[in-house]
């Protein structure tokens, strides 16, 4: 689940699906609020808020996820555990346990990531229902969590100190929430994203006065 905003209802659902990797067909949505356009479209102006939701039915993903797995573990001599989670942000959480995971994290979670999407898209092949699958090993996203949420309140720290953007480096999809949740209780700050895939980046800017 995921919540978004922007200045119409349709942007902000496309802000979701964009971050969520997902398309219209896939999720469930929740208008939260409708937005306004103000006087002259400036003033008094409020943005749409959505909530977005991927519609659901695990059990023949996550069997079909946990097969992929196993069979690519084997392939690669891999000793490792497979746990798996349905969780109550409606993702189907899959963990690898075992020690020197290392190949398969990659440099900056690369090689994690490419088999998370090909876990996506053999497991999801031919439902009608996307579910969306997050791929884990011995809590490298924890800890790759923690370090983005210290960037991102450090680089928000600067922003509101110089009053100057910061575009970070480029990040997948998961990564980016990350950095837009961690600052977005800091009144002085907004953040959106910017470009396209595989080289899409989190920008960190200062909020509009009265915005």
């Amino acid at each position: 689940m995921l919540e978004s905003s922007g200045r119409t209802v349709e942007e902000a659902v496309e802000a979701a699906l964009q971050e969520m990797g997902a398309n219209r067909e896939q999720v469930e949505v929740e208008v939260l609020e409708e937005g306004t356009r103000g006087f002259l479209g400036i003033l008094g102006a409020r943005e749409a808020r959505v909530r977005v939701r991927i519609q659901v039915k695990p059990e023949e993903q996550n069997r079909k996820a946990r097969e992929f797995l196993e069979g690519l573990l084997s392939r690669m001599k891999m000793d490792c555990g497979l746990e798996t989670r349905f969780g109550e942000d409606q993702i189907l959480h899959v963990n690898l346990t075992g020690s020197e995971l290392g190949a398969l994290i990659g440099r900056r979670g690369q090689t994690l990531e490419a088999i998370q999407y090909l876990v996506n898209v053999v497991a999801n092949r031919g439902e009608a229902d996307y579910q969306r699958i997050l791929l884990d090993a011995e809590g490298y996203r924890d800890r790759r969590a923690e370090v983005l949420e210290r960037l991102a309140r450090r680089k928000a720290r600067q922003v509101a100190e110089t009053g100057q953007r910061v575009v970070l480096e480029p990040m997948n999809p998961w990564e980016r929430r990350i950095v837009h949740l961690a600052v977005r209780e800091m009144a002085e700050i907004e953040t959106y994203s910017e470009g396209e895939e595989p080289n899409r980046r989190v920008v960190i800017t200062k909020a509009p006065r009265g915005g």
